[in-house]
């Protein structure tokens, strides 16, 4: 009993914090899309169910369609990135290892909107990457490398890889890298190696990167804004709209709960699984 109430104990100022950061504002999100829309902006009186009927939007499924898939691969992209990067910088010295991550973690000194801009001007017509791109006879003077869903992928990588590589490299760093050595004896080759013994010892690594990168991905706004253009909108981008513009606090709470959820529902199922797993490999051992 003295142990659980020191767990307790260490675990309720936490617990107390998430609670009212998290659990009431995600309450009261969800108690909004039940609520009609006030004429001045506002939130209206009584109960409806107009905001659940008004997400039939026929845009919608196409905005939801590439905001899943840009998410997707934003994630894939960073992990196949920074997992050789997570390994490299774990196996180099300690003073190239210090170097490296200095140099990973020096766009956070920018300003988040200061970068996006920056991207924004290269991207430009008369940037330096299409002037280079053109030189190399790559692409044609018609070419927009902004507005687009390509502007879009290419600067949610740049923004969220350093987010994918920390933890990667954090699980790396405490990777025995013994293991692979001892595959490399019992003939394994490089590869073989690597994702058979290093990318199993580090899925905890992996499991938090992804979740790094794929959450803050759904629910990217400013990125699309700026370098997507009205062929780049994402979910977040009409959940901004709706309160900014269209003064929708019903609708944009709508949206928002639908984002949450497809955020909740897949984590939850993981965590059920791997709870499942590990109620059962007891029972496979004893069997066994």
């Amino acid at each position: 009993m003295r142990s659980n109430f020191n767990e307790w104990l260490v675990t309720f100022p936490s617990l107390v914090w998430l609670v009212i950061l998290f659990l009431i504002p995600t309450l009261i999100v969800f108690g909004i899309t039940f609520k009609p829309t006030d004429p001045f902006g506002g939130i209206g009186a009584g109960w409806t169910l107009d905001t659940l009927r008004s997400l039939a939007n026929p845009n919608y499924p196409s905005i939801i369609w590439r905001t899943i898939w840009l998410s997707i691969v934003t994630t894939a992209i960073c992990i196949v990135l920074a997992t050789p990067t997570g390994y490299f910088i774990a196996r180099a010295s300690s003073r190239w290892r210090q170097i490296i991550l200095l140099l990973v973690i020096v766009p956070f000194w920018t300003s988040f909107l200061i970068r996006i801009f920056a991207w924004k001007v290269l991207l430009h017509p008369e940037g330096f990457i299409k002037k280079a791109l053109m030189f190399l006879n790559l692409i044609q003077d018609t070419t927009s490398l902004l507005y687009n869903t390509g502007a879009v992928l290419l600067v949610m990588v740049y923004t969220f890889l350093p987010f994918a590589i920390l933890p990667i490299y954090a699980a790396a760093e405490k990777f025995d890298f013994r293991l692979i050595e001892a595959a490399r004896d019992l003939g394994a080759h490089q590869l073989q190696a690597f994702v058979s013994v290093f990318l199993p010892g580090i899925r905890r690594g992996l499991l938090t990167a992804i979740l790094v990168v794929l959450i803050p991905g759904l629910g990217s706004y400013v990125i699309p804004d700026i370098v997507g253009g009205t062929g780049g909108e994402m979910i977040g981008n009409k959940i901004a709209q709706r309160v900014f513009v269209d003064r929708n606090l019903p609708h944009a709470s709508g949206l928002s709960a639908f984002l949450i959820l497809a955020v909740l529902l897949p984590m939850l199922a993981v965590l059920l699984l791997q709870q499942k797993k590990e109620r059962a490999a007891p029972i496979i051992e004893e069997n066994a």
